[in-house]
């Protein structure tokens, strides 16, 4: 675990929200891999540096979004564009098509949920739940589908909310999270945000909360990706991490000191 500001408060969180995709579950390992050729159908080959750049970037944002940047790419370059929850619809039904495959291989007992999960994961919800600390999911992915997957790993009773994309809607679900925590009385030094992409960690940085980035290698379960690494220390996330596996430095962080290994 890297810590990049050593100011971060020392109090205990009350509260603890995560990313879900990336940072705790890899069920959805691999979107970048149906999102960049479905642009590059659509935009055409000599587009390709430009949507790999441009899904860099927008990691952690609703879908939707991504989709209406490609509608707009396609106008720009004098085309019609669709819809862009069509350009949505077709994105999710391919990507569906690993993700399905990977919780059949949970329910059927062909997988354990370890092998879809970054390393650590269920000792830190663990952790976190005997002190008493909420914890809550908002996901930029639609709400049935994180739900879903959350239940197929078999994590959904740790967290008091899981907040995904409303269908049909453009909302920003990790933001509403947030100041929903925030409206409610807790103080950002008792919140913590904890996740893979850099939305998330500028919005807890806006609210005052403590930012821990995972810069998940997600085909290792474990370690640290450079790329992530860097999109996050931009972001300014407080601490860095790879996976839950350092669960020592994990809980200081947090402000459980005192707690053993």
């Amino acid at each position: 675990m890297e810590i990049l500001n050593p100011n971060v408060p020392a109090t205990r969180v009350s509260t603890v929200l995560f990313d879900f995709d990336g940072t705790i579950s890899t069920l959805r390992y691999g979107w970048e891999g149906v999102m960049e050729p479905l642009m590059i159908e659509i935009l055409g080959a000599d587009s390709a540096e430009l949507i790999r750049g441009f899904i860099d970037e927008s990691t952690g944002i609703q879908t939707i979004f991504q989709m209406k940047w490609l509608a707009e790419q396609v106008r720009q370059r004098g085309g019609a564009a669709e819809d862009p929850w069509e350009y949505k619809a077709e994105y999710n039904r391919r990507l569906m098509k690993t993700v399905s495959t990977r919780r059949a291989s949970l329910e059927d007992g062909s997988a354990r949920r370890e092998d879809y999960m970054m390393a650590g994961s269920v000792e830190l919800l663990e952790a976190l739940s005997e002190c008493g600390i909420s914890m809550y999911v908002a996901s930029g992915t639609d709400d049935p589908d994180v739900n879903a997957e959350v239940a197929a790993l078999g994590l959904t009773g740790f967290f008091s909310k899981i907040a995904g994309a409303p269908l049909g809607v453009e909302n920003c679900s990790k933001e509403g999270v947030i100041r929903e925590l925030l409206s409610s009385g807790i103080h950002g030094e008792y919140l913590a945000v904890v996740g893979d992409g850099k939305v998330e960690i500028a919005i807890g940085r806006e609210n005052g909360a403590r930012t821990l980035g995972v810069a998940s290698d997600e085909a290792a379960l474990r370690g640290v990706n450079p790329v992530k690494r860097e999109r996050l220390v931009k972001a300014g996330a407080d601490a860095i991490t790879g996976d839950f596996s350092d669960i020592y430095d994990l809980k200081r962080f947090f402000g459980m000191g005192g707690v053993s290994h």
